[in-house]
């Protein structure tokens, strides 16, 4: 049975909100919300404004977790200055879920590369997931959506070296490329399974450069904004967005699919549907 992906091409927070509430899924609980707090110096994050009446709606805490590499995120004291500047704490609620060690391990027996997935030991708090992705490329993964998001996201500071050593955190940055992609779907499946399916996906396809919001110096968006979609899938709402890039008449697209190519993003993809935790087949239904 294909997922259902619903979609707007207009960019608002409120869209973000009514879109959330035609997935028809009511988080329970305490609601974490993994979203990206965006590293200094990047100008394409998307700010806590329209993030605000979404996180506000499910009384949701923003959790994050600290980087694996240098910058403003890689110790708890450096994020939580940034996450500060960036003006989540003014907002929300916010968690840095490793801030404190030890972390929590979670099992990953159907895992292809990997077994374990090591995560901020704050998860254990939450009863529910709100994903918020901002779709855009990346110099490793190709592209940052939901998969991304459930996997590196939500991955410890060592989590992260970890799963891009597809095992082995001392081939952070030489590990084979597409154990690296496998790894993060095996990540991912662990989160979706720690909350049973109590999760819900939204990605914003808006300032779509081919650099990440990981990155201090990205390059400005190459193509224009499509839209917001939301969904149960988090392999469905990842497939449907490089669709949409692939269908635009934009010419900026061939940018950001050389960017997505050459680094065999849709491979992450094809190894989440593998693990059973998720669809490309969709409906993909517009607003």
């Amino acid at each position: 049975m294909s997922a259902k992906v619903f979609f707007s091409r207009e960019i608002t927070p409120e869209k973000v909100v009514e879109l959330y509430k035609l997935v028809g899924k009511e988080l329970k609980g305490k609601v974490a919300v993994k979203l990206h707090s965006g590293e200094e110096g990047n100008q394409n994050f998307l700010r806590p404004e329209f993030w605000k009446p979404m996180i506000e709606s499910i009384n949701g805490t923003v959790v994050e977790c600290n980087t694996a590499y240098e910058g403003a995120r890689n110790t708890t004291e450096k994020h939580l200055k940034t996450i500060e500047k960036h003006g989540w704490s003014k907002y929300f609620d916010v968690d840095l879920l490793d801030a404190e060690g030890p972390d929590l391990e979670i099992e990953v027996p159907k895992g292809k590369r990997i077994q374990k997935n090591y995560v901020g030991k704050n998860l254990e708090k939450y009863d529910s997931m709100l994903v918020l992705s901002h779709f855009k490329g990346h110099p490793m993964g190709g592209y940052g959506g939901a998969i991304k998001q459930l996997s590196i996201g939500v991955a410890s500071s060592y989590g992260k070296a970890y799963i891009h050593g597809a095992g082995d955190p001392e081939k952070i940055w030489t590990a084979d490329h597409d154990s690296f992609l496998e790894s993060m779907a095996d990540a991912a499946l662990s989160i979706e399974e720690y909350f049973k399916g109590n999760t819900v996906f939204i990605n914003v396809m808006k300032n779509m450069s081919v650099d990440c919001d990981c990155c201090a110096v990205a390059e400005d968006p190459c193509m224009q904004d499509i839209g917001i979609l939301a969904s149960l899938d988090p392999v469905a709402i990842d497939q449907a967005c490089l669709d949409l890039v692939y269908s635009a008449e934009d010419p900026g697209k061939d940018h950001l699919l050389e960017r997505i190519e050459s680094r065999n993003g849709v491979h992450t993809i094809e190894a989440a549907q593998e693990l059973g935790f998720g669809s490309r087949e969709y409906e993909l239904i517009e607003i």
